[in-house]
């Protein structure tokens, strides 16, 4: 994976300041930014090929309980 920054759009920020409640804490927002981020980090790595196969993945977590 490059270290590319990933951008969200004022469109995205809208959108997630309006799913939250009227009254929210700065960690609220901080946290659902946290999320938005790592959503998109997941769909550039998705478009980019940086994928494992189900496979693999069975045999990475094999080795998390060994």
């Amino acid at each position: 994976m490059t270290n590319d920054k990933i951008m969200i759009t004022k469109k995205q920020l809208s959108a997630t300041i309006e799913k939250l409640p009227e009254k929210f804490s700065i960690e609220d927002l901080i946290d659902k930014l946290i999320l938005l981020d790592k959503i998109e980090r997941a769909e550039k790595q998705s478009e980019d090929g940086e994928t494992i196969s189900e496979t693999e993945l069975e045999r990475e977590i094999e080795k998390w309980f060994k």
